[in-house]
């Protein structure tokens, strides 16, 4: 017979009794030091932003990111798990203006492009600890303490060489997308962008159709 299973439990109890005995006995590195040597697995994280807080979204995805790491590491792999912190983007440049009371990159200029990008390069930085104590808390394990950092020079130049080896190859052509754009910021946007200020507006616009003189059906 099995023993009937306690409904007093505390869970975060116990999940802070098995992140405390993850960290003092080094389970992480123990599991690493486990697949030296085996066939190799590469993940890299899809880095997040830290000047912005974690939500529920992205506790989400760091579980999924977990998911296949842990899976292939049973399998018997040499799980390379790299985080990352992606320190480029118009969020970061949109959150400094937003502090330093700039509008548009006519004041940027006037501010300083170079103390702009320092005040950018801080501001990324933010919430780091807190992205740190929640992937602690979901049980997330990647290498914190190495992590590739899209502002370094080495990140910077690795994508150029890449890009290089693709072009060496003929798979970068020239072509044409239609896609969103910012006039205040004069740059194109992305998907994710668009969506973080999207909203229905009606349209007001009165809209007029004249034939053309001297043309059928024009």
């Amino acid at each position: 017979m099995f023993e009937k299973v306690s409904t007093a439990l505390d869970f975060q109890a116990r999940e802070q009794e098995v992140i405390k005995f993850w960290n003092e006995n080094n389970i992480f590195k123990k599991s690493m030091d486990q697949r030296a040597g085996a066939d190799v697995w590469t993940f890299f994280d899809g880095p997040p932003t830290a000047n912005g807080k974690p939500h529920i979204g992205h506790i989400e995805t760091r579980a999924l990111k977990d998911l296949f790491p842990r899976y292939w590491t049973m399998k018997g792999k040499s799980v390379t798990r790299k985080a990352g912190w992606d320190t480029h983007g118009l969020p970061v440049e949109l959150e400094v203006e937003k502090a330093l009371g700039l509008d548009g990159k006519e004041q940027i200029e006037a501010y300083g492009i170079e103390p702009f990008i320092k005040k950018c390069k801080e501001s990324v930085w933010k919430y780091k600890g807190e992205w740190e104590r929640m992937s602690e808390r979901v049980g997330y394990w990647a290498d914190m303490e190495n992590p590739y950092i899209t502002y370094d020079n080495d990140y910077i130049e690795s994508e150029w060489w890449s890009l290089k080896r693709i072009a060496d190859k003929g798979l970068l052509y020239k072509g044409h997308k239609v896609v969103p754009y910012c006039p205040r910021c004069g740059t194109a946007l992305s998907s994710h962008e668009v969506s973080q200020g999207y909203k229905e507006v009606k349209e007001r616009s009165a809209v007029v159709r004249f034939k053309v003189k001297d043309q059928d059906n024009t």
